[in-house]
């Protein structure tokens, strides 16, 4: 459907609702109420598209006039730029919405390859997370933290809560490679080493029905490195859910209380992914040739220490800042991730 048509039948829309507002009540008004404000943002914008077109009009017929023809140019010259700027923005305000952007979610950071290295890395890594959600406001709370005997870790986990949380942080999930020598390296040798990353809309439990019946919960004692990490009761819980095999472990808390609620938070979320990818093939499909599919399996960025730089292999973009990253400065990566998603999938809508 052209631009025109979408924006008149969207016009038209907005006033229905808010027609209907008038008489609805209970439930009916609430759901009226959210669909007429994610409609107005784009109605803000389709009245500055409408006025830019007018004043870009108007410029021009003053053009004829010998008087006005120096001013009027100006003014039709940057009126005739900004229409197809806001038509673009537009479009992109009008594009099918991932139901999950908005959510707060899951991160998972483990050790691949590449034995401590690997292990350290994820923890650095796991690090940066938790900078870069400090800095855009949002709330972390630590899951998991499985340390290695390193220093690193075996695992680790994170509920990080805020606005569009899975809209900035979903293009993380992959393996990420890092290229540097490592501290216990003598000879000054570059080891490669590998780390996944799975990042998980979090789900309510209206969107995820669980039965008891399907889980089966055991108990045991935390392990850990050492240090006072390590409990003396059987507080470590790991919930398995049956029909799908999918397994949490939680071991964090003292109590086992609080680490089944975790494990019940960790397993809802990955059931709710694994639903969201067989009830979205087709969406799944088509984000492989824009910025990959979430799979962990699948080779997302390369961290190179000796030249002090981080590419991102699905946009091919450099970045020559790798310290500045580690500390947490994923913004120049993400917003780039996004608008090449952003592009792609208006190219197909287009299309």
């Amino acid at each position: 459907m052209a631009l025109p048509a979408k924006l008149d039948r969207l016009l038209s829309r907005a006033e229905e609702l808010r027609h209907e507002l008038g008489t609805a009540d209970g439930s009916r008004f609430g759901v009226l109420s959210k669909e007429l404000a994610e409609l107005e943002p784009v109605i803000e914008k389709m009245a500055e598209l409408r006025a830019a077109e007018r004043a870009r009009d108007d410029a021009e017929a003053m053009m004829a006039d010998p008087e006005m023809r120096e001013l009027a140019e100006a003014e039709y010259f940057e009126q005739r730029d900004r229409v197809p700027a806001l038509e673009h923005a537009i479009r992109l305000m009008l594009l099918p919405r991932d139901a999950a952007d908005e959510r707060s979610a899951i991160l998972e950071v483990r050790p691949a390859a590449g034995g401590d290295e690997a292990g350290l890395f994820a923890a650095e890594l796991f690090r940066a997370y938790q900078r870069y959600a400090e800095n855009q406001g949002w709330r972390f709370e630590a899951l998991e933290w499985d340390e290695s005997e390193a220093g690193g870790i075996k695992g680790a986990s994170a509920s990080i809560a805020g606005r569009g949380v899975f809209a900035k942080l979903k293009f993380e999930s992959g393996v990420h490679r890092v290229q540097r020598v490592p501290a216990t390296e003598t000879q000054g040798r570059i080891h490669t080493s590998t780390v996944t990353v799975a990042v998980l809309a979090e789900a309510e439990e209206v969107d995820v029905q669980i039965n008891e019946s399907d889980l089966r919960i055991d108990t045991y004692r935390a392990s850990g490195a050492g240090g006072q990490h390590v409990n003396k009761t059987d507080s470590a819980v790991r919930i398995t859910h049956l029909p799908t095999g999918t397994v949490v472990a939680m071991q964090e808390e003292r109590s086992q209380h609080k680490n089944r609620a975790k494990a019940m938070t960790v397993l809802r979320a990955r059931i709710y992914e694994a639903q969201r990818q067989a009830l979205s093939g087709a969406r799944a499909a088509d984000r492989k040739g824009q910025v990959g599919t979430g799979d962990r399996s699948e080779r997302i960025r390369t961290y190179n220490f000796p030249q002090g730089r981080v590419t991102d292999h699905r946009i091919g973009l450099t970045l020559h800042k790798v310290e500045r990253v580690m500390m947490g400065e994923f913004d120049d990566i993400i917003s780039a991730l996004m608008a090449e998603d952003q592009a792609a999938r208006l190219a197909a809508e287009e299309g």
